[in-house]
């Protein structure tokens, strides 16, 4: 087990210190340019003369993203000769020429999408596909050479026939990935050699290299939106913030819409003059501030005592897990402490999850439980069942509870219910289990801490608060301030582990497993002998029995 120290809990750029202070020196670096997957894809289709005429763009579809890819479009073309036309509309009469025509004459013709990108790229979004099919059979078939007549406008009035014609165009696609899904169900072309894919990267890796044209790209970004200088402390914080949004220390966010967002709000806070980091963390400041109004008052209700998380003592079979609570219509994800209680009683050794019988648990909770009691019940290394059944639960939970990782908060209260040895209230768990005891990674950790640490907070930080995580999310954490200002002070912890056996002595202050002394296994065992051997309290039928004796 590891108590991590502070540096750890947010992204540290001091390896990068020498290109960091590059960045007033440097040239833009475009978006084309930083997406490298995308740009090798989209000069390849350019040059392809075979069948495959439509290219698949896995990205957010919206006109931002369409309108840099016709920028990536033009800078992929070796001229000016190939048009590129974008359109929100995708009915027939959009696609294909109208005539109309009086007296058998025509006296009137009007170009459709097909002819004005003649020779040229036609850029769609999924979801006009999805909302057209008929229209995309006859676009498909027209990128495949087939003769296409003009539509008549007024198709009462007779006109001599007119000439067919083929067209010469590519088709480039724009959508996200349950889109591409959806488009593969309504054609199995979609995965044939009829069409090349490539996607829109969202974050970056960082490195020596790709740091250096990142920080050019937050150049070009200025210059694209008009907006003030950054100082080099502002760009740290910048990283920072991308850090948390892309949950990962070594990444951070390409999004144009997103460095827009935070720098246009950025703006308001350096009034218009050079950004620096202050002016940052007040734009995420005040865009906590909206967002802030349901996680408050779950606070609230934790504080009024109507959701009960105890963040001191000790208790048997009770631990405080973590959440994540995700509410449609809110724009953010927030942490929420969740009290998981385990009872036993004499029975069969069935472990029973009660959200999964009340149908609140999801398929990923479920296997996280059978995953939990697998080992639970191989490092008791039983001959026979375990004689004591179990009830596992989220207290006060109203809605459906899924993923795993409570499995390791819902292990310590099995093994404490058992063992009858107490769970230290003052730490919350979080991790998934695998069935030979390693802690792995799970999702929502900085959320996950700062709920609790909140909680914490508002009922009186101890100095021996603080919560267990897998040690492979150490690399995800981009804590809050105020948080990183008090596991820095010493008033909050944060301790990374591996497996059951650092987690269990960490929240009840025994060892899981230990042949020299008491460990919490040795006293689960000892339970079991004693109730082999009947050295357990009688039942009622034999205690009624003996008032008559």
């Amino acid at each position: 087990m590891t108590q991590v120290d502070w540096r750890h809990v947010t992204p540290q750029y001091d390896e990068y210190a020498h290109q960091l202070e590059q960045y007033p020196n440097l040239t833009p670096f475009s978006f084309t340019q930083i997406q490298h997957r995308f740009r090798n894809a989209l000069s390849r289709f350019v040059r392809l003369s075979s069948l495959s005429r439509v290219l698949l763009v896995n990205a957010p579809d919206n006109a931002i993203y369409r309108q840099l890819i016709i920028e990536s479009l033009s800078l992929s073309t070796s001229d000016d000769n190939h048009p590129v036309i974008r359109t929100e509309s995708l009915n027939a009469e959009a696609l294909f020429d109208q005539i109309e025509s009086k007296d058998g004459q025509v006296i009137a013709t009007k170009q459709g999408l097909l002819s004005k990108a003649d020779n040229g790229f036609l850029i769609v979004s999924a979801n006009l596909i999805l909302a057209n099919p008929g229209s995309w059979l006859l676009l498909k078939s027209a990128l495949l050479g087939d003769e296409i007549e003009p539509i008549r406008s007024n198709p009462d009035h007779l006109c001599a026939p007119q000439l067919p014609r083929t067209y010469n165009i590519k088709l480039i696609i724009v959508g996200d990935r349950g889109q591409m899904g959806d488009l593969d169900y309504l054609d199995s072309d979609i995965r044939s050699g009829f069409c090349l894919f490539s996607e829109i990267e969202q974050d970056l890796k960082l490195d020596q290299e790709s740091l250096v044209e990142y920080l050019g790209y937050l150049k070009w970004l200025q210059q694209r939106y008009q907006l003030p200088e950054l100082d080099v402390e502002a760009v740290t914080a910048l990283l920072c913030a991308g850090a948390r949004e892309a949950e990962d220390q070594t990444y951070t966010p390409l999004c144009p819409i997103w460095h827009n967002t935070l720098l246009s709000e950025a703006t308001i806070e350096s009034n218009n003059t050079e950004i620096n980091s202050i002016h940052i963390e007040q734009a995420l400041s005040h865009k906590y501030q909206r967002e802030s109004y349901l996680p408050e008052r779950a606070l609230d209700d934790i504080l009024d005592g109507q959701v009960i998380i105890e963040t001191q003592g000790e208790q048997v079979g009770q631990v405080n897990g973590l959440t994540v609570i995700d509410v449609p219509g809110h724009p953010i994800s927030y942490g929420e402490p969740a009290r998981i209680s385990c009872v036993i009683h004499f029975g069969d050794g069935d472990i029973s999850d009660v959200e999964r019988k009340a149908e609140l648990g999801g398929n990923l909770h479920a296997k996280g439980m059978m995953i939990m009691q697998a080992f639970v019940s191989a490092s008791l290394n039983l001959e026979d069942p375990l004689p004591y059944s179990a009830s596992v639960v989220f207290e006060q939970s109203y809605c459906e509870v899924d993923g795993d990782s409570a499995s390791l908060a819902e292990l310590c209260s099995l093994v404490s219910a058992l063992s009858e040895y107490p769970i230290n209230q003052q730490i919350a768990v979080t991790g998934a289990v695998d069935q030979f005891g390693r802690v792995q990674a799970v999702g929502g950790l900085n959320e996950k801490i700062e709920g609790f640490y909140h909680v914490c907070k508002h009922q009186g930080l101890t100095g021996d608060q603080g919560v267990i995580l897998p040690h492979t999310n150490l690399k995800h954490l981009a804590l809050q301030p105020d948080v990183v200002e008090s596991i820095k002070n010493g008033q909050f912890h944060i301790w990374s582990v591996s497996n059951v056996d650092e987690a269990i002595p960490l929240i009840m202050n025994k060892p899981f497993r230990d042949e020299e002394q008491e460990s919490v296994l040795s006293k689960i065992a000892e339970r079991i002998e004693n109730f082999e051997r009947h050295e357990h309290p009688p039942g009622i039928v034999e205690r009624i029995k003996n008032w008559f004796v």
